[in-house]
């Protein structure tokens, strides 16, 4: 018996029947899950929008427009101030957040100072400051405290107003939440086309009834300056009309309480009618009596869209808004209007739209990769460990089940990378118990008798498998922090899987066994076991350290320079810009044809390169110039332009102000992972093993970033996933050789280190080379079966494993020799100082 106590294993097991309760939501439909509880029923996991369709976009208030709000505020603030105590003044000019002016008569300068105190403090803090000049000359500056302040009540208001807008759409069950400061993000399963959702959400729907100033033309107000109180606005016309209008208008947005768009099905117009409040009703009536024969315009967000002369007065209090309006122009109208107006200009500056269709048909790829990885190390783990294998198979099933489970309980989103994640799961999860499994065979070897091979096994294997993970953990942490979206979701997903794969190699696996030992109660385990390829193996690694040395140094020296001069193909995370993935409605998809049709009406590079289903083609929209706004509009003209021909199913656009600042938290990523492995490994073993670790580490992210520049793939934020993926998988092979090293340092004092190394490097071989066969296995399967979309990500993965495999083994473990590692540092009171040779078989030590 492995000694287990009762209790822990019913605790075991409660925690795994309690997984696959929580996990079964997932294996029934919605029509199922209406008969059960809610609570057991919103246990399912959620899916990305990358596997089940629909938009996600961000939104950048404007603080431009808060300042300039702030600004037209405080002026008009500070105009009426100093005329309720009859003060003089000239100059009253405001130009981003400083406003000037001069006091006529010097003697009322501290009392104009004691008039504008109120406007210096907002709510008790300081709003602005204001210091006083020579001659009677006041200067306000309104503080950055002050506009952070308004730009975050701003933010509040506007999400009030989006989820209003958004309900009025019925676009599905959208997410919605502040990002930051100045930013929101809104998720929509399902929308195929967002540009409607972005045209509702974009426009600040400030709307307004103004009277035509007629004390001076238009052209002489353009010329000159217009009357204090007037301003000249322009018309949606081509050419655009100006109008001189009062800047105090008749009606605004708080007077309406409601709006109904009435739509004709005929010619496909629409107009819009308002219904104003009593009071605004009582005020309008009269306002137009006392201005008949006035000409009135009505504004929207600063463009005049319609003017019209009042013939008569309006008292009715319901009035049918004048203007040019599609059917869906005056149903997006009136939804704004009744959700009010927003309190400065939202700007798209990111968004990442998948068809659901290609959305379902990359989950389906991608549950089918799962299937065959699962196949594959269940095969493999059968065909070496026998009966333990089955138990390992049934471990893995429980640790997948389990990430389902906690993925469901605590809402984390399960992306395209996330499948991705759950493959290296499989393989973490193979190498957990490879680790204790061959650990077992050296303890029999040892002892002789199977329940002590098997408690010491298990015991001792744990610490490495704990050691191992971290590392991983670490990495995945560090990604979570930095990433948004489906890379996120890759992330949450590994986390949850290297906890779970601890849980089930060291606990389940081990209850597993224990229940086999007490039924069949076998006297030897190496029996049906076929993991022992290398257990001879006498192979000099160390012995050709130079060699491998100067290759991995000219290989890293040589991508180093091709970096300098070719460089990566950066995508548009980095970057900025569009990739847009269309679909033939007819025929096959024709490059040449979009790339000549595309380079007419976009500025700048446009490439397009069809997929290897023929059908589809992938363009790429090189970032404008002209910001966010500029981004928005290539994409437009490309459905205008392709819309007729072709289905959109993937849409992707970053601005300059989101793509400035992946690359910061990218750069800030792969830095704090490599400071945090080194501190780790540093507190963990000895200095000298950390060095090892991060050269190694190095050697793996130097040769990962030389495969994007050779074969010239996109390298993206999934690539910066991709290769702090590498980073703790080679670390986690590199900790599982020094942690056999280190035991052996303990045991063997005089040993050479070079031998020493070669020694703990063939005892932890066979582990070495399963697990990296199987994990390049699963990788195959998602790569040949997990669909186009994450073959790139997968390939990188790949050659990662590949390269940190080779690096634990010719990188890591020669430093300690070139760092000169003094084995007696790892001696203790008491502890066997065997010399070389007294306990060696075949030139490595005997365990």
């Amino acid at each position: 018996m492995l000694h287990v106590s009762w209790w822990k294993t019913v605790l075991i097991w409660f925690a795994v029947l309690l997984s696959v309760i929580l996990a079964v939501p997932n294996l029934l439909s919605d029509e199922q899950l209406s008969s059960f509880p809610v609570w057991f029923a919103q246990r399912q996991v959620e899916f990305g929008l990358d596997l089940k369709g629909g938009s996600h976009i961000m939104l950048k208030i404007e603080r431009g427009d808060v300042v300039r709000s702030r600004l037209e505020t405080v002026v008009g603030d500070i105009s009426a101030r100093l005329r309720t105590v009859n003060i003089g003044y000239s100059g009253l000019t405001g130009t981003g957040q400083k406003i000037q002016l001069r006091i006529n008569d010097p003697a009322q300068v501290q009392a104009a100072v004691n008039a504008l105190k109120p406007i210096t403090s907002a709510n008790g803090r300081p709003g602005a400051a204001l210091s006083v000049g020579d001659n009677g000359a006041l200067t306000i500056d309104i503080s950055d405290a002050g506009i952070n302040e308004r730009v975050s009540a701003a933010m509040t208001r506007s999400l009030k107003v989006i989820r209003n807008r958004i309900a009025q759409l019925g676009v599905g069950e959208p997410l919605i939440r502040r990002q930051g400061a100045d930013r929101v993000v809104i998720q929509v399963p399902g929308l195929p086309d967002p540009q409607r959702l972005k045209n509702v959400l974009n426009q600040p729907a400030q709307l307004s009834f103004r009277l035509v100033d007629q004390s001076m033309q238009v052209q002489d107000a353009m010329n000159g300056r217009p009357p204090a109180g007037s301003e000249v606005l322009f018309s949606e016309d081509d050419p655009p009309v100006g109008y001189l209008v009062l800047k105090q208008p008749l009606l605004s947005n708080i007077d309406f309480a409601d709006a109904v768009a009435v739509s004709n099905t005929q010619n496909n117009d629409g107009n819009i009618s308002v219904k104003l409040t009593p009071e605004a009703t009582s005020r309008f009536a009269q306002a137009t009596a006392d201005n008949l024969g006035k000409n009135v315009v009505v504004v929207l967000d600063d463009q005049v869209i319609s003017a019209a002369a009042l013939k008569t007065a309006i008292t009715t209090g319901d009035i049918d808004i004048p203007g040019d309006f599609t059917a869906q122009g005056a149903q997006d109208l009136a939804v704004m209007l009744k959700s009010g107006p927003l309190p400065a200009t939202l700007t798209t500056v990111e968004e990442r739209t998948i068809k659901p269709g290609l959305g379902n048909e990359t989950m389906r790829s991608g549950v089918t990769a799962c299937i065959v990885a699962g196949i594959f190390v269940a095969a493999l783990m059968i065909g070496f460990y026998g009966l333990l294998g089955v138990a390992a198979t049934i471990a893995l099933a429980i640790n997948i089940i389990m990430v389902l489970a906690i993925m469901g309980l605590f809402g984390i989103t399960l992306t395209l990378p996330g499948i991705a994640a759950i493959v290296l799961i499989i393989g973490i999860a193979l190498d957990a118990n490879v680790l204790i499994y061959e650990r077992v065979r050296e303890e029999e070897k040892k002892t002789h008798l199977l329940v002590d091979a098997l408690r010491h096994g298990f015991n001792r294997a744990a610490a490495t498998v704990a050691d191992a993970n971290l590392t991983l953990l670490i990495v995945a942490a560090i990604l979570f922090y930095v990433s948004s979206g489906a890379v996120r979701g890759f992330a949450a997903t590994l986390i949850t899987g290297v906890f779970t794969t601890f849980f089930t190699a060291c606990f389940v696996t081990r209850s597993l066994v224990d229940a086999w030992i007490s039924h069949r109660k076998p006297r030897v385990l190496l029996a049906g076991v076929r993991s022992g390829i290398f257990d001879g193996a006498n192979i000099r690694f160390m012995g050709i350290r130079r060699y491998t040395f100067t290759v991995s140094a000219a290989l890293s020296i040589a991508t180093l320079l091709a970096f300098a001069a070719v460089g990566m193909h950066l995508g548009i995370d980095f970057t900025g810009g569009s990739i847009i993935e269309v679909r033939a409605k007819q025929g096959v998809a024709d490059p040449a044809n979009i790339q000549s049709r595309l380079q007419n009406i976009i500025p700048g590079d446009v490439q397009v390169d069809r997929l290897d289903d023929r059908l589809s083609a992938v363009i790429r929209v090189h970032a404008q110039q002209g910001g966010e706004n500029a981004e928005q509009s290539a994409v437009s003209l490309v459905r205008d332009e392709l819309g007729k021909d072709y289905d959109f199913s993937r849409v992707e656009v970053v601005g300059p102000a989101v793509s400035g600042e992946i690359s910061t938290t990218a750069s800030l990523a792969v830095l704090a992972a490599l400071a945090a492995i080194l501190i780790y490994i540093w507190l963990r073993f000895e200095w000298q093993f950390a060095v090892g670790a991060i050269v190694a580490t190095l050697h793996d992210v130097i040769l990962t970033l030389g495969l994007f520049v050779l074969t010239g793939m996109e390298f993206n934020m999934t690539g910066i996933a991709a290769l702090l993926t590498i980073v703790g998988y080679s670390l986690n092979d590199t900790v599982v050789v020094y942690d056999r090293m280190r035991e052996n340092l303990k045991r063997y004092s005089q040993m050479p280190l070079p031998i020493l190394i070669d020694a703990s490097i063939n005892q932890t071989l066979s582990r070495t080379v399963l697990t990296s066969a199987t994990t390049l296995l699963a990788l195959l399967a998602l790569y040949i079966f997990g669909g186009e979309v994450i073959r790139s990500f997968t390939f990188v993965l790949l050659f990662g494993v590949a390269v940190g495999t080779f690096s634990s083994i010719y990188i890591a473990a020669p430093v300690l020799i070139v760092f000169k590692l003094r084995p007696d540092k790892f001696q203790a009171s008491g502890e066997n100082k065997g010399q070389a040779g007294g306990d060696m078989q075949s030139g490595k030590p005997a365990v």
